[in-house]
């Protein structure tokens, strides 16, 4: 089965509520690993929403799996990520408007500053991966700027509103990820991923991590964080 990477965001979300320091995502990330996952996720937004400068500072220091930073290629975002040096950084869409990441990067229309962003990144030797749709020319894209890795974005398939086109995104996301590992590119996917419609991704054996945040965390609200991650380890698995 893939490996499961936990997102933490909303754990901040929920502190940020009351501007205060409770609960705290660095427990939270602890409470994952203890739990079983495999890699801890934030996203550092430039509106600093939920994470902040100081968490990820935290997170790079006490994770023990492996800490993937989500950021967009913006030039004060990506000097934080050269000096924290996560072990990952997952480059992502970003507008300020937005309440989640709406969908992949478009790596063919920013080509240019996407590969210079990466290669600043690799310099600091951090594993570069790109959030992009399930598409061709957008993986053919991101081969082209160098990464080793890519995360396919499994949005409209967890948004589908009928079997039938949930059946045609898995198809697409399946084509897809064979695709991208015949060129060499490690798969990851996520986004939208729940205890629901998991099962069918975390089939797709070429697909090394799945990235699953929101809806751990809402289930944590009722069962405690590490059940919610066993739980989430156990669909997985099924």
């Amino acid at each position: 089965m893939p490996k499961l990477g936990v997102n933490i965001d909303h754990v901040a979300t929920l502190r940020q509520a009351r501007r205060g320091y409770e609960p705290d995502p660095l427990l939270a990330a602890k409470l994952c690993e203890k739990a079983g996952a495999h890699s801890i996720v934030a996203h550092l937004r430039e509106d600093r929403r939920h994470i902040n400068d100081e968490d990820i500072e935290l997170l790079k220091k006490n994770v023990k799996t492996r800490f993937n930073l989500e950021m967009s290629i913006n030039p004060e975002i990506v000097q934080i990520a050269c000096q924290i040096k996560p072990d990952q950084a997952t480059l992502v869409p970003e507008r300020r408007q937005e309440i989640t990441t709406e969908g992949g990067l478009d790596v063919l229309k920013y080509f240019t500053p996407i590969q210079k962003v990466t290669h600043l990144l690799k310099a600091k030797d951090i594993v570069v991966s790109l959030f992009v749709a399930p598409d061709k020319k957008q993986i053919d894209a991101a081969y082209k700027i160098g990464v080793n890795m890519i995360e396919l974005h499994t949005g409209h398939y967890a948004s589908a509103k009928t079997k039938q086109e949930q059946t045609k995104e898995l198809k697409k996301i399946k084509t897809m990820t064979y695709y991208a590992r015949r060129l060499g590119l490690i798969v990851n996917a996520g986004h939208g991923l729940n205890y629901q419609n998991t099962e069918r991704i975390a089939e797709i054996k070429e697909i090394a991590e799945l990235n699953i945040g929101h809806s751990i965390i809402s289930k944590a609200v009722f069962v405690g964080l590490e059940e919610a991650v066993k739980d989430m380890l156990k669909v997985m698995a099924s």
